[in-house]
């Protein structure tokens, strides 16, 4: 289950740390290009080239469940016991500095030195904390679907824009592991109280307008009847002053959470895992670990939020303003190298900064 995700370059680094880079290879499409393009003139709006950037980067298109089969069977290898079906709701804090895992049961697990929460943006212990404001949700998101590739190229994440109001994407995320089918993963932008009357509207409906838009992406539709393939996904957008407390940390969207337009999330979970393993063996105690991490992962989780933050109305919102500044400026951004390179370094992940940015071995560890 689950849809296309884009690892970069630096999540990659962080894969092969742990031995999972030559399986999530193996089972993901290369991609060495972004484009994207206004509707229905069909002007190029932007086009990111990872070949720009030296030392052969490149992102890669996944599956989530993909990811998840490689994580699982490497954690399998190290004989790591799982309790599954189990919510955990409640640290409670022992003597000695242990804590206990308490289930949504109530049934109380074994005592551990720590707990590390990677449960999401529905994160059950954020409040222990003492965060208590709620994520701000974005007005926008999409339904999307992992779907058999037609001809799409299998190297390219391409995107077509109506204004801001409208948004298909094709990300290529080669194939499950007990199928070697090629995927895409096919998105389309709308706010999330719209789908009930997207769905009223009925399937042919919807598949005419985005055969307006962008015939070939349509194509991926014609063996399906109705939206029984497509699931809706809500953003929010929120970042934890401080993504510990007594005993728990927390990493990747549990932590820090934003819109998806700039692909990165979850390669910032991965070196949220990468810099917390740092930082433990690092670190003289608990505590210090905890604060070592969230230090070095501050810059480039704010970075990243501020970036998602300016982005998004750009190309998901009902602003037309800025959808036209937008396919003004971006163009011109082509004939300005700096920016051109601060542009493709950001799309990378690879931005700590407005004018920084750093290798994916130095953020990965």
């Amino acid at each position: 289950m689950g849809a296309g995700l884009m690892l970069q370059p630096a999540g990659l680094l962080a894969l092969e740390r742990i031995g999972c880079r030559v399986g999530v290879e193996a089972l993901g499409s290369r991609i060495t290009r972004f484009r994207g393009w206004t509707a229905p003139d069909w002007r190029q709006l932007v086009e990111v080239d990872y070949g720009a950037l030296r030392g052969g980067l490149y992102g890669l298109g996944i599956h989530r469940a993909s990811l998840f089969a490689v994580l699982l069977q490497a954690a399998q290898r190290r004989g790591i016991v799982f309790e599954t079906a189990t919510e955990i709701a409640d640290v409670v804090q022992l003597a000695g500095g242990r804590v206990r895992p308490v289930a949504q049961d109530g049934r109380a697990l074994p005592a551990v030195d720590l707990v590390i929460d990677a449960s999401g943006v529905n994160s059950r212990l954020r409040r222990l904390t003492g965060a208590v404001a709620a994520p701000s949700p974005y007005r926008y998101g999409a339904i999307w679907a992992s779907l058999p590739n037609t001809d799409f190229a299998g190297d390219i994440l391409v995107q077509r824009y109506v204004a801001a109001r409208h948004m298909v994407g094709v990300l290529p995320v080669g194939h499950l592991p007990s199928n070697e089918t090629s995927l895409v993963t096919l998105f389309w932008s709308l706010k999330p109280q719209d789908h009930g009357a997207l769905l009223a509207g009925g399937f042919e409906a919807w598949r005419n307008r985005v055969s307006d838009i962008w015939p070939d992406a349509a194509g991926l539709l014609a063996n399906i009847s109705d939206f029984t393939p497509f699931a809706l996904a809500r953003y929010a957008q929120f970042t934890l002053r401080n993504p510990f407390a007594a005993g728990v940390v927390f990493i990747g969207d549990a932590a820090h959470s934003t819109s998806p337009q700039l692909g990165a999330g979850v390669t910032m979970a991965m070196l949220d895992a990468a810099a917390l393993t740092d930082a433990l063996q690092r670190s003289f105690d608990l505590p210090a670990a905890q604060r070592t991490y969230a230090d070095a992962r501050a810059r480039h989780i704010r970075f990243y939020q501020m970036m998602s933050r300016i982005l998004t109305p750009l190309f998901q919102s009902d602003a037309r303003l800025l959808a036209d500044l937008r396919d003004i400026a971006m163009p011109m951004i082509d004939h300005m190298p700096w920016l051109q390179r601060r542009m493709f370094e950001t799309f990378a992940g690879l931005g700590t900064g407005l004018f920084t940015a750093a290798r994916p071995e130095k953020l990965a560890g």
